[in-house]
């Protein structure tokens, strides 16, 4: 082939190389506040799962999206959801744009009360400025449904605050699937955050990051969380790609088995095939951590 020729194609496509990673965002950025928001509430955000009232078969109740009172009564609190409809009587639709994104960034109310656990506010911190914008134009325009809920009780005092005020908190790029599915799993799903252990009202972060454990205190028993670390014996180390997937995705375990709630299967149901990857490469690249918990679930005493 004559140099000069191969010279250019070899430059066509370094340079269609360099426009496709470089265009990559732009095509993201296309996509509007409610067209970003309308996915992340509908799959890996999932705040229906705990915000939309349920039948006894675990059913969301039909007209009563985002209307609260779902709630759980576990040793150290009684906590009830909010109802997060546009409902100016009990609702957020006298809440500001600015007060909604405080209240989820800052656990911060208007009134300048604390929004308590299990509202993942450590995580939703590092929500970024766009999404938590997105999330706010899908509440805007979800029907609003008058429903007054009972408030949450907790046996113990709140923090006044989570920390220093947030103000700002950039986009995370997509193009490395380890980091963005870290904020996938932290952030967005707060799947670490479930899949973490507690040790006297402390998440175990620093060093049983994703080591399972955590109890929830169902309606039909206690299930505790899987670990979702690398570890080959206890862990998702021996697990293809596929049925970590398809355990998000579908809640059926390795051996194709249902899994446990409260995981939103039917929202991750959602979930992209993209930000799946991500997700996996993340749960991946985690600390093989043990776990000497065999057993899942415990049924309620009769």
């Amino acid at each position: 082939m004559n140099r000069s020729i191969q010279f250019t194609i070899t430059t066509l496509f370094a340079i269609t190389a360099l426009l496709s990673t470089t265009l990559a965002p732009s095509a993201v950025a296309k996509e509007t506040l409610l067209e970003r928001g309308t996915y992340l509430m509908r799959s890996i955000v999932a705040c229906g799962n705990c915000h939309t009232p349920k039948n006894m078969k675990g059913q969301e109740l039909p007209g009563m999206e985002l209307a609260g009172g779902f709630g759980l009564v576990e040793p150290m609190y009684t906590w009830v959801t909010a109802n997060i409809t546009p409902d100016k009587e009990t609702g957020i639709g006298n809440w500001t744009d600015a007060q909604i994104i405080d209240a989820i960034r800052n656990g911060k109310r208007p009134n300048g009360s604390t929004i308590g656990p299990p509202m993942p506010i450590e995580l939703y911190r590092r929500l970024s400025d766009r999404d938590v914008k997105a999330i706010v134009a899908y509440l805007r325009q979800v029907k609003p449904v008058k429903n007054k809920v009972a408030k949450s009780v907790y046996k113990f005092p709140l923090p006044p605050n989570y920390g220093a005020t947030v103000w700002s908190v950039p986009e995370v790029s997509r193009s490395n699937p380890v980091k963005y599915g870290a904020y996938l799993a932290g952030p967005l799903g707060h799947c670490i955050l479930c899949h973490t252990p507690m040790v006297k009202g402390r998440f175990q972060f620093k060093t049983h990051l994703g080591s399972g454990g955590l109890t929830f205190y169902l309606p039909f028993g206690e299930v505790y969380s899987a670990n979702i670390t690398p570890d080959k014996a206890t862990g998702l180390g021996n697990w293809s790609d596929g049925q970590i997937k398809r355990a998000i995705t579908k809640g059926l375990g390795k051996d194709g088995k249902p899994l446990f709630p409260p995981m939103p299967f039917p929202y991750f149901a959602n979930i992209s095939a993209a930000d799946q990857d991500a997700l996996v490469a993340y749960l991946r690249s985690m600390k093989p951590l043990p776990t000497s918990r065999k057993v899942r679930f415990v049924p309620k005493k009769k």
